[in-house]
């Protein structure tokens, strides 16, 4: 049997690793464009049978395309593991489109830049699952990336880092992440994290005290869904508005447990005299 010469092998990976740098070339590009409209009329679809459809038919047109992995993550997983496939079969196909050099060029880009957008919502799938099978460290460090490459954050990741470390008892971290974002001071999340630290770790206290009004300050309804005293409706609100019921649905769905984890914290909370 004869072998290739070693030369040829060498040009052959050269050739290889080149191509990853600059990402999907131009017939690879034309086809993910056609697998990315289909995408787009998949979204307009509610049977969720037809978008697995569209997604399988996009493929077949482009497996670099993410955003049809991620629909059937979606639509067609059956186990929680099976998901996680899908959405590393979609950060896979991302990054093979975008290319090495992609992640090099644009970091602190991405999102503004439309091609990185399926990469991205693959990623933040892909972090979602694996919180959920209890791979903590591992999505917490997903979501440290994300931000990474887009620091505006246009899929508040933020938050969900927050709600993360958090639950974990990362408090020295959340707060810095807090504070680096002061613009969100006036956010259910912001507030009532620093409050809920607050009493983890000292108590009630004078300054705990006033963490805890000024929370109730910006969104006074979320004592009443933590405590239970104001019935939670069955799903999360699909808008969220900054200071009425809905921001408060949002917050409770979210952070529940870790008030929950944090013996005497929701009696301490509802004790506040500013609760109308």
């Amino acid at each position: 049997m004869k072998h290739k010469p070693e030369s040829n092998i060498i040009d052959l990976a050269n050739r290889r690793r080149s191509r990853d740098r600059r990402g999907a070339g131009r017939a690879e590009q034309l086809a993910l464009n056609r697998a990315q409209e289909l995408i787009f009329r998949g979204w307009e679809v509610m049977d969720p049978i037809e978008r697995v459809e569209i997604a399988e038919e996009a493929l077949a047109v482009s497996p670099l395309c993410a955003d049809a992995w991620v629909m059937l993550a979606e639509d067609a997983a059956e186990t929680l593991d099976q998901e996680i496939e899908y959405y590393k079969n979609a950060v896979e196909a991302g990054e093979r489109a975008l290319g090495e050099a992609f992640f090099e060029d644009e970091v602190g880009r991405f999102w503004g830049i439309p091609e990185s957008r399926p990469y991205m919502r693959a990623r933040a799938g892909l972090a979602h699952c694996l919180w959920d099978r209890g791979d903590h460290d591992v999505a917490i460090a997903h979501y440290y990336d994300l931000l990474r490459l887009n620091p505006s954050d246009s899929q508040a990741i933020r938050f969900l880092l927050v709600t993360s470390l958090i639950l974990i008892g990362r408090h020295r971290e959340t707060l810095e992440l807090i504070d680096e974002n002061s613009e969100d001071d006036y956010t259910a999340v912001w507030a009532y994290s620093r409050a809920l630290i607050g009493f983890r770790e000292r108590g009630d206290i004078k300054d705990t005290r006033e963490l805890r009004a000024f929370a109730i300050r910006v969104n006074r309804f979320v004592p009443a869904y933590i405590s239970g005293a104001s019935r939670m409706p069955k799903y999360p609100p699909d808008y969220v508005n900054p200071g009425d019921k809905t921001e408060a649905v949002s917050y409770v769905y979210d952070n529940r447990q870790a008030w929950i984890d944090s013996p005497g914290s929701i009696d301490w909370l509802v004790l506040d005299d500013s609760i109308e």
